[in-house]
C-alpha cells in the first residue's frame, strides 16, 4: 500500500503529460481489447466466404417442369439475382437500404439520420443497419440489442463486402431472408403467397414482400391483410423516393386488390407419391442432402391426374360404404379407429402409368396419408382374382390359339394333388364358348381349361415376363398369387404398348442446384409377348368394358376406346379393375386392409370399375384412337358361335328376348386373328340344339332349321 501512494505521488510530481500518456496507454489498451474481442467473436474467413451455401429445398417438378412440392429443412428455394423480379430488387432496396451499392457495409448518412429520428422521438423508430449488417446479423450473430453485438455486426459487414461482390450480397441476402409463413428467401415466399416464381411478381407483389421484410409476422398477409396492404402502401412510397416509381403508378397501386395463392397447397395432396419419391432421394443422397442442398427433381405425376385420381377414390369408396350388406365401419366411425398402419375402413388404391414409357402420372396409397403411410399401391400384396386371367390368356394366344378358339368340355375337372377340382363359375353353365366369350363373361371353369391346354409353366413364365409373380398351381388362373396394384399397372400396359414391357419410371433426373445431372432413368423396356398377341388381348379385353363385367365403367362417363379387366376374389375380399387407352393405364384395387368381405355379392364390376370410369373420364381430355393392327393380324367374318367361317344358317337365327319375343338375328361377326391361324371350315353346328353365353338351351322346331339363342 505504501509503495502504491508513493507511484501516485511520483506521477502527480511529474505533471499533466504523464497522465496523458497513462489516459492514452488505457485508452489504447481498451481499444485492443474491444478490438480483439469483436475479432474472436466473429467468424474465420472461411465460414464468412460459405456464407452463401443456404440450406435449401428440393424441389420436385411436374412431367411438365412445373414446380409442384418440396422437400425441406427450411423452406428455401435459391434464385440467382437475374432470375428475381427487378421490381423486388428494387421494393427492397428502397426500404432496407438505397445507398446499397455506394457504401462499403456501414452507411453513415443512414446511421445519423437513424439517430437523430430516433433522438426525436425519445425512442428507437428507425434502424441504420445496412442490407450488409443485416446478412451479418441473421448469418452469425444473436439478435440481441448491445453495443458489442453492434461493433461485432458492423466490423463483419466490411469484411463481406471485401469477400463479396454487391450483387452477391444482395443475391445471398435475398434468398436468406425469412418472410414469414416457414418462408425463407424471395422464391419461396413469392410462391406461397402468390403461387408464381418471383421474376413474375407484378409491383404491387414485390412491394408486399418487400414490407414483409420488417416485421413478417405482423404484416403477414394472410393472418393480417389490412396491415400488409397498408405496409405495402409505405414500401411503394418509399419505392417513389428512391426514384423507382412514380407517383401516379403508386398511388393506383396503392388501391388494388389483395390476390393470394398458395403455390404449395399441392404439398396437401399426392403425399404417397411424394412419399415414395422422397424415400428414393433419402436412399440415393441422404436426408441432409434431400432437405439442404436444394435439388431439382423432375418427376412424371401429372397433377391433373393426380388430383382427379384422389377425387375418384374418394367417391367411390364413399359410395361402396352405402351399399346394402355393408356392415364395417365407415370412415369417421368411432368403430372405425387408427389400429396403426392399419385402420379398420374401407380402403383403395389407383395407379396411373403410360404405357408408352412407364411414367407413372397419378398414385393413391390408401383412403388419408395423415391417417396411415401404408402405401397400398406400391406395398401391399393382394390376390388379382380375375384380373390375372389375361395374362394366361396371352400365353395360349402366343400359343397358337385365337380369340375364336372355342373352349370345350368346361364341366371336366382339373385333378390336382388334393383330387379333382372343378372351380365355382357364377357367370355361365355353358359346356362350350370361345376365348373371346370366355374373357368378356370371366368364365372361372373356361379360364381353366386355358390354363390346361397352355400348361402351368409356360403360363407362369409369361406372367413372369409382364413383371408379375405367380404360384405354379392350376388356381393361378384365378388370381391366387399376389400382386401389387402398381405391379398390375405396369403388366396391363404390355397389351396397350405392342407387347413391350416398360419399367415404372417416377422420375425421369435430378439435378443439383448449379443444373448437374445426378441422375438419369436409364431403364429399358422389354418384349414380353408379340405386338400381334398384344393386339388381340386389347381387342378382347375392350368387349369386356363395353358389354362385358366392365360396362359400369361405361356408365360413369367414360366414352373414348378402352379395356380393361374386372377381378373379385373369393368371399368379395379385393374388387379390382385394370383398364386403358393407348396412352393410359389404371390400376384400381378396393378392400381393407385385413381382408374381409367388402360387402355380400360385390363384385368389382360394381365397385372398381365406376372408380376406373371417373377417373378416366377426368383425365382423358381427348380421344387417343386405338391401337393399331400390325401387319401379321388378319380379319375374317365367323359364326360367332363356332368359330369357324360363317355357313348360310348363321346369317339367320331365332333370338329370343329378355321379354319372349321371337326375332331373326345373325349370328356372324367379324374377327381378328393372327395370320395363318384364322378358320378355314365352315360352321356345321346350326340345325342343332345349341346355346350361347347369353342363353339357356333351346330345342329348335323341326320346321325351322336355325339356332335358338336367348339374349
Amino acid at each position: 500500500m505504501v509503495a502504491f501512494a508513493a507511484f501516485l505521488r511520483r506521477q502527480y510530481t511529474a505533471g499533466p503529460r504523464r497522465w496523458a500518456a497513462i489516459a492514452a496507454w488505457t485508452l489504447t489498451a481498451v481499444a485492443v481489447g474491444v478490438a480483439a474481442d469483436v475479432w474472436i467473436g466473429t467468424p474465420s474467413a472461411k465460414a464468412i466466404r460459405e456464407m452463401g451455401n443456404l440450406p435449401t429445398a428440393s424441389t420436385v417438378y411436374d412431367k411438365d417442369g412445373k414446380p409442384v412440392f418440396t422437400v425441406f429443412r427450411e423452406r428455401r428455394i435459391a434464385v440467382r439475382l437475374p432470375d428475381i423480379s427487378p421490381h423486388l430488387v428494387h421494393a427492397v432496396l428502397a426500404t432496407e437500404d438505397r445507398r446499397f451499392y455506394d457504401h462499403d457495409g456501414l452507411d453513415g448518412w443512414r446511421i445519423c439520420g437513424a439517430f437523430i429520428a430516433n433522438l426525436r422521438a425519445g425512442g428507437r423508430t428507425q434502424g441504420g443497419s445496412t442490407i450488409t449488417q443485416q446478412l451479418a446479423r441473421k448469418t452469425f450473430l444473436r439478435d440481441d440489442k448491445t453495443l458489442r453485438r453492434k461493433m461485432r455486426e458492423a466490423f463483419l459487414a466490411v469484411r463481406i463486402e471485401h469477400t463479396f461482390s454487391k450483387d452477391e450480397i444482395l443475391e445471398i441476402y435475398l434468398n436468406k431472408v425469412y418472410l414469414g409463413e416457414g418462408y425463407y428467401g424471395v422464391e419461396a415466399a413469392s410462391l406461397g403467397y402468390f403461387g408464381k416464381p418471383s421474376k413474375a411478381l407484378t409491383i404491387d407483389e414485390a412491394a408486399l414482400i418487400a414490407g414483409l421484410i420488417q416485421s413478417p409476422s405482423a404484416y403477414a398477409p394472410t393472418q393480417h391483410a389490412s396491415r400488409a396492404i397498408a405496409r405495402r402502401a409505405v414500401v411503394l412510397q418509399q419505392m417513389v423516393d428512391a426514384s423507382y416509381l412514380d407517383s401516379e403508378t403508386a398511388g393506383r397501386l396503392q388501391k388494388a386488390d389483395l390476390h393470394l395463392v398458395n403455390g404449395f397447397g399441392t404439398d396437401r395432396t399426392a403425399q404417397y407419391f411424394k412419399n415414395h419419391i422422397v424415400r428414393f432421394l433419402e436412399e440415393r443422397f441422404g436426408w441432409e442432402a434431400v432437405s439442404e442442398r436444394g435439388l431439382r427433381v423432375y418427376s412424371t405425376i401429372d397433377m391433373r391426374a393426380q388430383l382427379a385420381a384422389e377425387d375418384a377414390v374418394a367417391r367411390g369408396l364413399a359410395t361402396a360404404e352405402k351399399m346394402r350388406g355393408f356392415k364395417a365401419p365407415r370412415r369417421g366411425d368411432p368403430r372405425g379407429s387408427l389400429q396403426g398402419q392399419k385402420p379398420a375402413y374401407l380402403q383403395g388404391a389407383l395407379v396411373a402409368v403410360d404405357p408408352t414409357n412407364g411414367e407413372v402420372r397419378a398414385l393413391v396409397g390408401g383412403r388419408n396419408f395423415g391417417e396411415s403411410q401404408f402405401d397400398r399401391a406400391i406395398q401391399a400384396k393382394r390376390q388379382a382374382g380375375s384380373a390375372f386371367k389375361p395374362f394366361v390368356f396371352a400365353a395360349a394366344l402366343e400359343s397358337g390359339a385365337s380369340p375364336a378358339t372355342v373352349l370345350t368340355d368346361l364341366d371336366d375337372a382339373v385333378y390336382v394333388p388334393d383330387g379333382a377340382w372343378r372351380p365355382a363359375d357364377g357367370h355361365s353353365s355353358l359346356e362350350s364358348m370361345t376365348m373371346r366369350t370366355a374373357l368378356r363373361i370371366s368364365s372361372n371353369r373356361a379360364a381353366v381349361q386355358v390354363l390346361k391346354t397352355v400348361g402351368i409353366s409356360r403360363a407362369v413364365a409369361y406372367a413372369s415376363r409382364m413383371g408379375l409373380e405367380a404360384p405354379a398351381v392350376p388356381s393361378l388362373v384365378l388370381g391366387t398369387g399376389d400382386v401389387t396394384v402398381l405391379s398390375m399397372a405396369t403388366a396391363y400396359g404390355t397389351f396397350a404398348n405392342g407387347g413391350w414391357v416398360r419399367p415404372p419410371v417416377f422420375i425421369r433426373k435430378i439435378e443439383d442446384r448449379d443444373g448437374r445431372v445426378l441422375y438419369r432413368d436409364d431403364s429399358h423396356p422389354s418384349q414380353a409377348i408379340t405386338a400381334e398377341t398384344a393386339f388381340l388381348m386389347a381387342n378382347m379385353l375392350a368387349d369386356v368394358v363395353n358389354r362385358g363385367t366392365g360396362y359400369r365403367a361405361r356408365q360413369a362417363g367414360f366414352k373414348y376406346q378402352a379395356a380393361g379387366k374386372t377381378g373379385t376374389t373369393n368371399d368379395y375380399h379385393d374388387a379390382w379393375f385394370i383398364g386403358f387407352t393407348p396412352a393410359l393405364v389404371a390400376s384400381v384395387w378396393v378392400g381393407f386392409d385385413d381382408p374381409k368381405t367388402i360387402v355380400p355379392g360385390g363384385y368389382a364390376g360394381d365397385i372398381a370399375a365406376p372408380i376406373w370410369g371417373r377417373f378416366m373420364q377426368q383425365t382423358v381430355t381427348k380421344d387417343a384412337g386405338w391401337i393399331k393392327a400390325p401387319g401379321g393380324i388378319v380379319s375374317a367374318e365367323i359364326c360367332r358361335e363356332s368359330g369357324l367361317l360363317p355357313s348360310e344358317g348363321c346369317y339367320r337365327a331365332y333370338v329370343v328376348k329378355a321379354d319372349g319375343t321371337v326375332t331373326d338375328q345373325s349370328v356372324v361377326g367379324t374377327e381378328y386373328f393372327r395370320r395363318g391361324t384364322e378358320p378355314t371350315e365352315y360352321c356345321t353346328m346350326h340345325g342343332q340344339d345349341v346355346r350361347s353365353a347369353d342363353a339357356q338351351i333351346l330345342t329348335r322346331p323341326a320346321a325351322a332349321p336355325r339356332v335358338w339363342l336367348h339374349r
